[in-house]
């Protein structure tokens, strides 16, 4: 198993512009409401912090690797060769440079099957927030 966890402050941001422009979630309400409700556990899927924590202690029991979203920002190349190992391949310097610009934030910003833009505007409004902001 494979578990990116991110910083709460981020997940509750980027939750809060996905409640808006995702259609099939409930208005979001102020960023004040919203904050209370992801604080609180009460948005769907649950508490960000149970989730985490949930996972971290299951490393213990399970074979998982377990990265952090902040670190693949700061080091895309170096968590790929962790993923890498994990998995026991051996690619290619090509194919691991294919994988880097694949998975890079602007190339999944403008690629469709990342970013939802096939969804129609009635499942996510992208007038609203783009579903990839920053």
């Amino acid at each position: 198993m494979i578990y990116v966890a991110r910083n709460a402050k981020d997940v509750a941001v980027s939750y809060y512009y996905f409640h808006q422009m995702a259609k099939m979630h409930p208005e979001p309400g102020t960023w004040e409401e919203f904050l209370d409700k992801f604080v609180a556990g009460k948005v769907s899927f649950g508490s960000w912090y149970d989730h985490v924590k949930g996972w971290w202690e299951k490393r213990n029991d399970y074979h998982i690797l377990y990265l952090f979203y902040e670190d693949m920002k700061e080091d895309l190349k170096g968590e790929i060769q962790k993923l890498l190992k994990f998995l026991e391949k051996d690619l290619s310097e090509e194919t691991v440079n294919k994988i880097l610009y694949h998975s890079s934030f602007n190339v999944m910003k403008q690629n469709p099957n990342a970013n939802y833009t096939t969804l129609t505007k009635e499942e996510m409004d992208h007038s609203v927030s783009p579903f990839m902001r920053k």
